[in-house]
């Protein structure tokens, strides 16, 4: 009998990382790091580099970027991972680099999804104002 493909070796689409890391320290650098690296492990995704941005006046051209643009040419590339939006960079390069990852025929992934701009239409209902000392709790599967 043939085992299970969960207990096979198989490995997921291939993705990589952007992080725009402008005056962080080591240890959210590494954080940050962490983060995409057990996102792809719990969504069965190959995470097969990562480009880093840490030219603060870099524009939609940086060198991490086109680096980025280059692997993305690779056959089998999947997309690429990031932990929000605002890792590509300030709103109009982010909205042009989404642009241009989807013209190369990649998505973009991102674990922080952006939040909706009129929450109370989003949700449904009124929007919920939290005083200043709630804290949010999550539950066990999030």
């Amino acid at each position: 009998m043939e085992p299970l493909t969960e207990h096979r070796q198989v490995s997921g689409p291939v993705v990589y990382g952007f992080l725009r890391l402008v005056r962080v320290s080591t240890a959210r650098h590494a954080a940050l790091t962490a983060s995409l690296s057990e996102y792809c492990r719990s969504h069965e995704l190959q995470l097969s580099g990562l480009f880093t941005d840490r030219d603060v006046t870099s524009g939609p051209e940086s060198v991490a970027f086109t680096g980025l643009l280059d692997v993305l040419a690779l056959p089998d590339v999947y997309g690429v991972i990031s932990p929000a939006m605002s890792h590509l960079g300030p709103k109009a390069i982010a909205a042009e680099r989404g642009r241009r990852i989807e013209a190369a025929g990649s998505r973009l992934l991102l674990v922080r999804e952006p939040r909706p701009t009129h929450p109370s239409v989003a949700r449904g209902g009124p929007a919920r104002r939290r005083s200043p000392g709630s804290t949010r709790v999550l539950d066990a599967e999030s």
